[in-house]
């Protein structure tokens, strides 16, 4: 029987997570459930299950009705909408009283099917370590024993000040990078301007953070995760901005808050299909030859470079590029 590539690449060791490119936000029950049929591929201007959905308790929730908010989440979450279980939920920040409320909430009553949580606004390491744990707590609670994969927003001096160090704390997949907070933060020394293109890019304290914040990431086997675009309807900007932070930065996943920039930034940050089809070649040859080194187009390859392609072709699967029908059946049982 021919050995996988998670057995012969990874040798039990924790391997890079391969998550959707796009997270797409929705505050709403209505909008919500939008985006769940945007999921289905047979559903009218279905996109496919190529992207998570953020339900947001943060911004979402009405004042006043952060505990019915965070109730309908897990209503939905359970519910046949959820086809695809590739929906998680943003709580509120460390100061505001109910955050420990919406964990109690979530965790309890969609523990098993929740995608992931995101934390925001965090200063420092200690808020992060706190929340995070009391995540811990509540799931061993309810006898939930999966982590549930958390992804922490970078958007405060003092959480890109130590950034390095909440990279490495328990159960985080994603860092996040909050543009809009982060901007507001310098006092006027960023021009608003700077929210969008190309100044997000260009300007050099924005560049310096979102390069921080990658590199944190990636140096802890954690997904960085790209800003918004604020213009909501462009499809062509969308798709410079996540084209400009995955080449530019290494950005490997961006947000989305409407939804014809799903599709934008799943097309940007999708594998070459050169690529995809070398990585599929070159798979099947390594695992025929039992992941020894083999030659391919006059290179030599081993296992180094096996697990560049194996990321590579679990991305293009994710992103709903076509893969060789030989590959699909070796790697992935279809």
């Amino acid at each position: 029987m021919k050995v996988h590539p998670h057995q012969a690449l990874f040798g039990g060791e924790k391997p890079f997570p391969v998550i959707p490119v796009c997270e797409h936000f929705a505050g709403s029950e209505k909008l919500i459930l939008k985006a769940l049929s945007l999921q289905d591929p047979d559903a009218a201007n279905g996109i496919g299950p190529v992207f998570d959905i953020t339900c947001d308790c943060e911004d979402g929730a009405a004042s006043g009705q952060e505990h019915a908010h965070a109730a309908m989440i897990v209503r939905v979450l359970n519910s046949e909408a959820n086809r695809y279980r590739m929906a998680g939920a943003r709580i509120h920040d460390y100061t505001h009283p109910h955050w420990k409320t919406d964990i109690d909430i979530l965790v309890a009553g969609a523990g098993e099917v929740l995608s992931y949580l995101t934390i925001p606004k965090c200063t420092d390491v200690a808020q992060a370590r706190e929340m995070i744990s009391y995540i811990q707590t509540v799931a061993a609670q309810h006898g939930i024993k999966r982590e549930i994969p958390v992804h922490i927003l970078i958007e405060t001096h003092g959480a890109l000040r130590q950034v390095h160090e909440i990279a490495q704390l328990p159960w985080l997949q994603v860092l996040d990078f909050g543009l809009m907070d982060f901007v507001s933060a310098h006092h006027g020394a960023i021009p608003a301007s700077a929210m969008r293109s190309p100044g997000q890019f260009d300007h050099r304290l924005l560049a310096r953070a979102k390069a921080e914040v990658v590199a944190a990431a990636l140096a802890n086997g954690v997904v960085p995760a790209h800003n918004v675009t604020l213009d909501l309807k462009n499809v062509e900007v969308t798709q410079n901005d996540a084209s400009r932070a995955r080449n530019e930065f290494g950005f490997m996943r961006m947000w989305s808050i409407y939804p014809t920039q799903i599709r934008a930034i799943v097309l940007a940050m999708q594998p070459n299909y050169d690529e995809v089809n070398d990585a599929a070649n070159i798979l099947i040859a390594a695992q025929d030859a039992d992941w020894g080194p083999i030659q391919y187009a006059g290179e030599l390859h081993d296992r180094a470079t096996y697990r560049y392609f194996w990321e590579v072709l679990q991305k293009a699967k994710q992103t709903g590029v076509s893969l060789p029908a030989d590959a699909l059946s070796r790697f992935f049982n279809a």
